[in-house]
């Protein structure tokens, strides 16, 4: 079976910065055909995706009346794309926020003509953040491989979110806690495909779904304390 990252015994809500291990969603974003594009384009395309992506950072944190830290724990470049890991007092809405920042990158990017859509994943487990040689936070963790076996499976050529089994049952939860985010969701539209399991290179068994909203909009987290 799939490595699972061990569960969190803490009901408070911390922050990233006080912790050496925490559990928390995780969400990566890879843009299809991106090694196929030529280095200008290249270039062109993650500078454009990085200044949307922070554009919609900041507009979410100013309409939730957040801080930076309250929403995002970190960032990792992948290259193509990158991982974001959120805050762990918003375990569970990692889904949600993948769910916009596919609807907010397949308008915003429609001006490049070359730009294919995203694919993303999400998935919920534990990560240990250090500070790099710069100086800078960055992530290690089981968990992180794991939530990128979900994109190698290159299930679909258009943009698309898919959810691992721990991420979706942390998904469930959030909505449980917070209800009227389930009434948000229905408005847009959400529908979730069936469970779908595959194996890996080293023969572990991962489950997942594959998550979409009808209608495109950007759903603001929850004001956690």
């Amino acid at each position: 079976m799939a490595r699972r990252a061990r569960p969190s015994t803490s009901s408070s809500a911390p922050t990233s910065a006080n912790l050496t291990c925490y559990e928390a969603d995780i969400i990566l974003i890879d843009i299809i055909g991106f090694s196929k594009l030529e280095s200008v384009e290249q270039h062109e395309l993650i500078t454009s995706f990085t200044e949307n992506y922070k554009q919609m950072i900041q507009s979410v944190i100013a309409e939730s009346k957040i801080k930076f830290e309250d929403l995002i724990g970190g960032f990792i470049s992948t290259g193509d794309g990158f991982y974001s890991i959120l805050a762990p007092s918003l375990k569970g809405y990692g889904v949600i926020f993948a769910l916009s920042l596919k609807s907010f990158s397949d308008v915003a990017l429609k001006k490049h003509t070359y730009f294919k859509g995203v694919r993303i994943a999400v998935h919920t487990g534990e990560v240990h953040p250090f500070h790099d040689i710069l100086g800078h936070m960055n992530f290690v963790g089981d968990a992180l491989n794991e939530c990128a076996r979900y994109l190698d499976q290159k299930r679909f050529d258009i943009s698309h979110v898919v959810v691992s089994d721990t991420a979706f049952e942390s998904f469930r939860l959030f909505l449980d806690k917070f209800p009227k985010y389930a009434e948000v969701l229905r408005d847009h539209g959400f529908r979730s495909g069936n469970a779908f399991e595959f194996e890996d290179k080293h023969h572990y068994i991962y489950v997942g779904y594959v998550v979409w909203i009808r209608k495109n909009g950007i759903i603001n987290p929850p004001k956690v304390r």
